[in-house]
């Protein structure tokens, strides 16, 4: 790995995790970073992993249908798997260990992540020009990757130090993506997959999990934090289309 890739993998990590610990500093407002999140994860979902898995899709030949049925099949088995941890932690109120949907959504980020740095290694096996680019995409994103992480794992009452742990392999994780590019490759159909079931989870978290938690604050606040993580990601993914 040479020098320019060390350190666009350490800017990655730094990344998410300044945008988890801005977290916990403007953490009596979280509502308002429960909203961007919503926004971002629903937008990264349609603007950025849904296309590129059509796009893998389309140059391997695999029919959208494929996608489209993961796409959905991931969301209703998260809806489902959530709805039974939700019966099952009101039998048992006073347990004092976080909701099982934080780690979920946590730990398919920290996946998201891991991927994303295995587009920049993959990209830089390319070229050096493309892998920059895509490394600078990345890396715009990767602050939101760590203000999402944070955010699922406090709303589902996770501690701090929990929160902390997962932030932290969500920072390692791109890092991790791109070294094992060098040795791993993943087929083209099971990636173009992976990135549909992503974008069914993602859909289902912003939507279902982050946005009911927002429903009791000002209206207007909420329409601006979630606007904002929309035009974020939206300005993001249109500088690498």
């Amino acid at each position: 790995m040479n020098s320019t890739i060390f350190l666009l993998a350490l800017a990655a990590f730094l990344s998410t995790l300044f945008g988890g610990l801005v977290i916990f500093k403007f953490r009596k407002n979280l509502h308002y970073f429960f909203a961007f999140a919503a926004g971002s994860l629903i937008a990264v979902a349609f603007l950025d992993l849904l296309p590129e898995s059509i796009e893998i899709a389309d140059n391997i030949g695999l029919s959208i249908r494929y996608i489209m049925i993961a796409v959905v099949a991931s969301f209703f088995f998260y809806s489902f798997f959530e709805k039974f941890f939700a019966t099952h932690e009101l039998e048992h109120s006073e347990d004092e260990h976080g909701h099982i949907m934080g780690p979920i959504g946590a730990g398919s980020l920290i996946i998201h992540s891991f991927l994303d740095g295995a587009a920049i290694g993959t990209a830089f096996h390319i070229s050096s020009a493309m892998g920059f680019i895509v490394a600078l995409a990345v890396i715009s994103h990767d602050f939101t990757d760590g203000i999402n992480t944070v955010t699922i794992m406090l709303k589902n009452k996770h501690t701090k130090k929990n929160a902390l742990i997962f932030l932290l392999f969500d920072a390692l994780a791109p890092v991790l993506g791109i070294i094992t590019t060098f040795a791993i490759f993943i087929p083209q159909n099971i990636l173009a997959i992976l990135l549909a079931v992503f974008v069914g989870e993602f859909l289902y978290i912003g939507a279902s999990t982050l946005l009911p938690e927002t429903k009791h604050h000002p209206k207007i606040g909420m329409i601006i934090s979630m606007a904002l993580g929309i035009i974020l990601i939206t300005i993001i993914t249109s500088l690498i289309a």
